[in-house]
């Protein structure tokens, strides 16, 4: 941000002024990949390794910046396995490739992916990600240097992710189907593109050692991570996607009778009852991202790496802001919507523990259910999935229960004793010391205080009837010894006189 910038930020928004100064002031970068105690897990000192970094960075300049904070070689082991699915992706999605080129490319790229030397230049001109697929020989020669454990994550969810995006461009080819007719299928298709994302991902964390090996069998949550973040941004990017004939959008959500719409495009009017028609249409497909919001929270909690942990917790926020942006938001359906940086800023600087992640859901569900309004079809369903995420919090993080942030009992518990179950809870701490003194009183009484002369009883009753003949045998070799000695002392002294 230049300095007009940061003035006229601060004119009209101060407060969003004092977070992006703090967050520039007080966020450090964990690590440097250029730095030369970094080159033997970052590669940087590799030409080849250097231009995968640059790739990175004009992919994804965001999610760039969260790879590269990731601890020892994970951070160069993801972002190879980034730009191996960018590289998929690309041509996939670029329409000027003929399906009878696009196949056999499509479902071989796994191959493709470790074959030296390979390299692709027949996207078409104004494809973003072309300069990728042209250098590609570069990504290939990283790729085989991995560890063979990554490797085959990589080359597992390539050739998986292949199969479903190949079946998806003939359908498309040679139907002339343009649309996902189903809720089922539109989860299929999320699967394929960021749900198998989220399991390769988490292969990876636990094939590095810095999570636990179980959270590669976590399919369903690893899957509901990515599908919430892949289903945020097709509802995000609404408009760019309608212009270039791109729907994503099920019609089974958009092309209820209700809304009546017959093709996604005729959202975009700007006319109060289409608006109003198309933010019901809206509505729904946020209700659908939300159903994974608490499975995404879940995964979260799992996780023990601070690193990992920031890596997937930044953009499971980032995901739930920017569909409370996006909700009952006219703007959504004429342009791209973007959540503000120092929005983005707080976020990231609140992304540090679960309990927090957790906090900024519930923080933005009570938004999007401010935002709700009864006429909306979805409204009740809408209620419910934000509940859902209110409970989820208070189930693992109870709001009574709150962490001191002062220096001198910081992050000691207490109960906040303006809440009932505070009170409930103090009473039933009173009764159960009021039962303990009666119980003492009643010992006490009795003689059995403590109940110490009852254990003593009923330790005398535990000795076994063989230890009581040790004894007793014992005791008569003992009388035996000593009259023994006396005799011969007798005797002995008898004799001498």
């Amino acid at each position: 941000m230049g300095a007009t910038n940061w003035l006229a930020l601060l004119l009209t928004h101060p407060l969003e002024f004092r977070t992006l100064l703090q967050f520039y002031l007080y966020h450090e970068q964990k690590r440097d990949i250029k730095a030369t105690q970094e080159h033997p897990t970052s590669g940087w000192d590799r030409e080849t390794m250097r231009r995968c970094w640059e790739f990175l960075d004009m992919t994804s300049r965001s999610f760039s910046a969260v790879i590269k904070e990731l601890d020892g070689d994970l951070a160069r082991t993801i972002a190879l396995f980034y730009l191996v699915l960018r590289g998929l992706d690309t041509i996939e999605d670029d329409m000027t490739i003929p399906d009878a080129v696009k196949q056999p490319i499509l479902r071989s790229f796994h191959i493709h992916t470790v074959t030296p030397g390979w390299k692709f230049d027949g996207n078409g001109p104004e494809e973003r990600d072309r300069q990728l697929l042209v250098e590609y020989d570069k990504v290939v020669e990283e790729v085989n240097r991995l560890l063979p454990e990554y490797k085959a994550v990589i080359l597992d969810i390539t050739l998986k992710m292949e199969t479903g995006m190949a079946d998806y461009a003939h359908k498309a080819a040679t139907t002339g189907s343009i649309y996902l007719e189903t809720v089922a299928e539109y989860d299929l298709y999320c699967h394929y593109v960021a749900g198998l994302v989220g399991e390769g991902l988490s292969g990876i964390f636990a094939a590095s050692g810095k999570e636990s090996p179980t959270i590669a069998s976590q399919l369903e949550l690893s899957n509901s991570m990515g599908l919430l973040l892949q289903k945020t941004n097709i509802i995000r990017d609404f408009r760019e996607d309608v212009d270039q004939q791109r729907f994503f959008w099920p019609r089974e959500i958009w092309g209820r009778k209700e809304y009546g719409f017959a093709e996604m495009r005729d959202m975009t009017p700007t006319d109060p009852a289409t608006m109003e028609r198309a933010m019901w249409a809206q509505s729904g497909m946020v209700l659908d991202a939300l159903r994974h919001a608490t499975d995404a929270l879940d995964y979260l909690r799992l996780l023990k790496n601070q690193s990992v942990f920031n890596f997937c917790a930044i953009p499971a926020t980032m995901a739930i802001a920017t569909l409370e942006l996006c909700f009952m938001n006219k703007e959504m359906f004429q342009r791209s919507i973007k959540i503000r940086k120092a929005v983005a800023a707080k976020l990231i600087m609140r992304s540090t523990n679960p309990r927090e992640v957790g906090l900024v859901f519930q923080e933005f569900s009570r938004k999007i259910h401010k935002k709700a309004v009864p006429t909306d079809p979805n409204f009740i369903r809408i209620s419910i999935a934000c509940g859902k995420i209110e409970q989820w919090c208070e189930r693992n993080y109870p709001s009574h229960v709150q962490l001191n942030q002062d220096g001198q009992q910081g992050g000691q518990q207490t109960l906040d004793p303006s809440d009932a179950r505070t009170r409930i809870y103090s009473r039933i701490q009173a009764a159960d010391q009021q039962l303990t003194q009666r119980r003492r009183v009643i010992e006490l009484r009795n003689g059995t205080a403590n109940g110490v002369e009852k254990r003593a009883v009923q330790e005398v009753k535990d000795i076994s009837k063989t230890e009581v003949m040790l004894y007793v045998m014992a005791a008569f070799t003992v009388v035996g010894l000593l009259s023994w000695g006396i005799v011969y002392i007798i005797l002995k002294y008898s004799g001498d006189m």
